[in-house]
């Protein structure tokens, strides 16, 4: 097709034989829009009418085809007045895709790495839920809250009947909102999200295979942290995690003798520590502890358990009485529920909740193997960042200033927000880095993050301060949409992970993986302000 310029009489269209990128081509037989034969032509006059269309004008061309997209918004598929979140559709897609991959393809170690973690063949196995087309979404592509999904809405085929009945009832039959070929597909993506939960057990059932063979034998600790990197199912986390911490020795013919030694060890230290509590020169150490435990987790109904708060003075008196050069500092305390929990699991029956049992009902010994354990895998955690606990705490107060640089690089816009408003990084950066996260998530949530950390070389002490940026990231567009100290300040105090699962934290540190294996070994190539 061609059209003059008025100024210099040039064609300004020209009809390129070479295929343009992006173009739209008639594929017959395809889920296409219908081709409409106007009952003014024939298909011999179509055929004339296509060797003279180069000499039609742009705006006739443009009016014959118009009804072949529509101009509307990017962010939503318009069909009538019913809108479809294309992040629903991308997302959906893409859990298929992932799916589908896992079931075929092997992960092997030596797999190509962009963003992708190691030992990960998909980050986060969310469970992208297809909204039906009745439903208004939000920009994040979920249902409002005042709208409830009924599950019968999801099922195929009974979902698809559904969808097809809703589009019937609003007569859209338009050829150029084409609904048919969507139906089809949205029937596609229903059926193989059917098949998830068994292929889903079934993953499961091979993971924990190959954690079992890791475990019940001598461990190889690099295949171990490789595959608990993506996370560590829970009958496999207690053993898996002493592992990692460097609490039971790799060697299978060991780990007896030294779980025994180290927990006599630590009953020993109880037995000459402890009574010195009330002693003028730990009296302050031991008021603060005593003040902090039941602070800990107060909605929680275990850790107000007087039984659950004597273990935890006993663990963190006497570490502190063992490290004079840093002694017991606020937060410390929190640094011992993870350990708690999985150890706990171990000994509470199975089918109980951790989080109401009554421990009185456990049996001395039992408790005592979950205390002593508990005490030596915090102190090995700690021996790896004790900087952070002595005086000043100089370790955080470096972390808090490379997690400022680091911002600056990754969201200079955000990092540029918070400066004009004199938000100060110290003021709740600090916190993140004193109790590793634990009061910015869930406790489950806490645990599933630290299933990466331990297994990630240096993930307290180096991985964590990648892991703080990913989170700041992750609520950059919420922070930008405030505009004064007091909402930045209270937003960025009270992050909403209320709802966080195993899916948000497995997606924080993949990004988090992203951001070490951008920045880590290149501190100076991406600096914003580099000249």
């Amino acid at each position: 097709m061609q059209s003059v310029d008025p100024q210099n009489g040039k064609n300004f269209w020209k009809k390129n034989n070479k295929s343009v990128p992006g173009s739209i081509r008639a594929v017959y037989g395809a889920m296409h829009p219908p081709i409409i034969h106007s009952p003014r032509s024939s298909p011999r006059k179509e055929i004339s009418q296509k060797k003279v269309m180069t000499s039609s004008s742009f705006q006739d061309y443009q009016e014959s085809v118009n009804d072949a997209w529509d101009c509307g918004d990017d962010e939503f598929c318009m069909i009538s007045d019913v809108k479809i979140s294309s992040r629903v559709v991308q997302s959906t897609a893409q859990s298929v895709i992932n799916s589908h991959r896992i079931g075929q393809l092997p992960v092997t170690a030596n797999s190509p790495m962009t963003s992708a973690a190691p030992g990960t063949a998909l980050l986060a196995e969310t469970d992208s839920t297809l909204v039906p087309t009745g439903l208004e979404t939000s920009a994040s592509g979920n249902p409002p809250a005042n709208q409830q999904i009924h599950p019968d809405a999801l099922s195929a085929p009974q979902g698809l009947e559904n969808l097809q009945q809703t589009l019937s009832k609003q007569n859209v039959h338009s050829a150029s909102t084409s609904p048919i070929p969507h139906i089809t597909r949205a029937d596609d993506v229903l059926q193989q999200r059917s098949s998830f939960p068994v292929e889903g057990c079934e993953r499961k059932a091979a993971k924990l295979e190959k954690f079992e063979e890791l475990i019940n034998g001598n461990t190889d600790l690099t295949e171990l942290r490789k595959l608990a990197w993506s996370g560590v199912l829970p009958a496999a986390r207690p053993v898996a995690w002493r592992l990692l911490n460097g609490y039971l020795p790799a060697n299978m013919e060991r780990r007896e003798d030294t779980l025994k030694r180290k927990r006599e060890e630590y009953w020993s230290f109880v037995q000459q520590y402890y009574d010195t509590r009330h002693d003028d020169i730990h009296l302050d150490t031991y008021r603060q502890i005593h003040i902090d435990i039941p602070r800990m987790s107060p909605l929680v109904p275990l850790f107000q358990q007087r039984i659950v708060q004597e273990m935890f003075e006993r663990i963190l008196y006497i570490w502190a009485i063992r490290h004079p050069a840093s002694g017991y500092v606020q937060g410390i305390n929190d640094l011992v529920t993870p350990f708690f929990i999985v150890f706990l699991h171990e000994v509470v029956p199975e089918g109980e909740c951790v989080d109401t049992y009554d421990l009185s009902q456990i049996s001395e010994e039992k408790r005592a193997v979950v205390e002593a354990d508990s005490f030596w895998c915090m102190s090995k955690l700690l021996d790896g960042i004790q900087d952070n606990y002595t005086f000043a705490q100089p370790g955080i107060q470096t972390k808090v200033l490379q997690l400022k640089e680091l911002m600056q690089r990754i969201d200079s816009t955000l990092h540029e927000h918070l400066e004009r408003h004199e938000i100060d990084y110290l003021q709740f950066s600090f916190r993140w880095f004193n109790n590793l996260l634990m009061r910015e998530l869930p406790l489950a949530c806490t645990v599933r993050l630290w299933d990466t950390l331990q297994a990630e070389p240096d993930g307290f002490s180096h991985f964590l301060l990648y892991v703080c940026a990913a989170f700041l990231k992750h609520f950059s567009q919420q922070l930008l949409a405030q505009r004064d100290f007091q909402s930045l300040m209270l937003l960025v105090q009270n992050l909403p992970t209320a709802s966080w699962s195993d899916s948000e934290v497995s997606l924080l540190v993949a990004e988090a993986f992203r951001l070490k294996y951008v920045f880590a070994d290149a501190p100076n190539h991406l600096q914003a302000n580099k000249k």
